[in-house]
């Protein structure tokens, strides 16, 4: 070997390549055709092949064992696991097989029929017709929740529908993540109205579980988007969805006609103001998350009771207001997801969390985190969480949003004088 110079592997001098193995042939570039990782069979996929697998094991024991041992309950579970995960033809013809398999075991053994084969073929045949049986009920049972996920699936688009991704200038984001995978709707609920007074936004939490909740959830949304409308300013919106959910208390019955109760957060984006109005009742507050990273929870300065305990007592329920810079964006969540528990028990706390970062934009922004809420979880959420987030883009409003925003003004009644607060 020559100074500096570093002989080559029999290995290197082969391109990689083991000495003595087929060279691939060169591909569309002239280079190597690349080699596709082979993808591992689901465990689904897995399962459907034990059938198969148990009757070859019976086939072998049965010519391999002497007489006296029997390999009919390998051909009895071929049938009955085939039964839940596969079609009915498959089923049958698992049944079919397992039957064969049995009676040519018996007659490769010399067995006379009457004494041992027609026993074993009789229970062959009857647990392969019990599995069609189950086969049967199982595929029936599969297009009733079919079924009922199709009509869940219809109602959460009814009651909580997708917002455009824009909205009056806004750009929108909303996220319902259910607590059960087979649930697509809760006692969480939120709600964007573009409205003559702005862009109206709620986010509520509905106490209880079950059709209960759903019910009070189309109730707050229907008497929202009526109100947002209609009333001229955020305060005479969430005294009308106190009244809604008093009327529809009487309707109630049991612990929900005097204990029923709805956590909202309201919010109000003027056009062309640049800020941000929110009424607090009862709710984990907003977070304001500015262009640079900078976040800022709108805490209210004085505490509300929730939705629907108006009876309770009183307070001045007023609507506090922040600026709204271009770039910011707005996020509305319900205790889904700051009450999320780790496995030592820690909360998620999404101001913690988010702050110092930016994202691209709403929709980026409930990605992430509801990513992360599952990762922090580990896949096992306790509650219903709902998230809305609403960005105001950083460039100026274009013509046609302004002329937009002077014809809404000029067609809309004066608001009645409200000082706000300032955070």
């Amino acid at each position: 070997m020559r100074p500096g110079k570093v002989e080559e592997s029999p290995y290197a001098r082969a391109g990689g390549r083991i000495p003595g193995e087929p060279v691939p042939a060169p591909g569309p570039g002239g280079g190597p055709v690349p080699v596709r990782a082979r993808r591992r069979p689901s465990p689904r996929a897995q399962a459907r092949a034990l059938p198969a697998l148990l009757i070859a094991c019976g086939i072998g024991y049965g010519l391999l064992t002497p007489q006296q041992f029997t390999a009919v309950p390998f051909f009895t579970a071929a049938p009955l696991i085939a039964a839940p995960l596969s079609s009915l033809r498959t089923t049958v013809l698992t049944g079919l097989a397992s039957l064969a398999a049995a009676y040519a075991v018996h007659t490769d053994a010399g067995v006379h029929p009457a004494v041992g084969t027609l026993t074993d073929v009789v229970t062959v045949a009857t647990v392969a017709l019990l599995a069609v049986a189950i086969n049967r009920v199982v595929r029936r049972g599969d297009r009733k929740l079919a079924s009922a996920r199709e009509i869940a699936e219809a109602a959460q688009r009814a009651v909580l529908p997708e917002p455009d991704a824009r909205i009056g200038g806004f750009e929108i984001a909303a996220r319902y993540e259910a607590a059960r995978q087979d649930a697509f709707i809760g006692g969480d609920l939120y709600a964007v109205q573009d409205t003559p007074y702005g862009v109206r936004l709620v986010v509520g939490d509905v106490r209880g579980k079950g059709m209960g909740a759903v019910a009070a959830v189309a109730v707050v949304i229907g008497a929202f988007r009526e109100a947002a409308e209609q009333e001229a300013t955020l305060e005479e919106v969430a005294e009308r969805l106190e009244r809604a959910l008093a009327r529809e208390g009487t309707r109630r019955d049991g612990i929900d006609a005097f204990e029923g109760f709805t956590t909202a957060v309201l919010a109000e984006l003027p056009h062309g103001d640049g800020v941000v109005r929110i009424v607090n009742r009862g709710h984990p507050p907003p977070l304001l998350l500015h262009a640079d990273g900078t976040l800022r929870a709108l805490v209210p300065g004085e505490p509300a009771l929730p939705l629907g305990m108006a009876g309770l007592g009183r307070w001045p329920d007023r609507a506090a207001e922040a600026g709204f810079p271009g770039g910011a964006t707005l996020l509305l969540y319900t205790d889904g997801l700051s009450e999320a528990r780790d496995a030592h028990g820690g909360f998620y706390d999404p101001e913690r969390r988010l702050a110092g970062r930016t994202f691209p934009g709403p929709a980026a922004l409930l990605d992430r985190l509801a990513a992360e809420v599952r990762r922090h979880s580990g896949g096992g959420m306790t509650d219903d969480m709902a998230l809305l987030a609403v960005r105001r883009p950083p460039r100026d409003v274009t013509d046609g949003e302004r002329a937009s925003a002077v014809r809404i003004t000029s067609e809309t009644p004066s608001k009645p004088e409200v000082t706000p607060e300032r955070w």
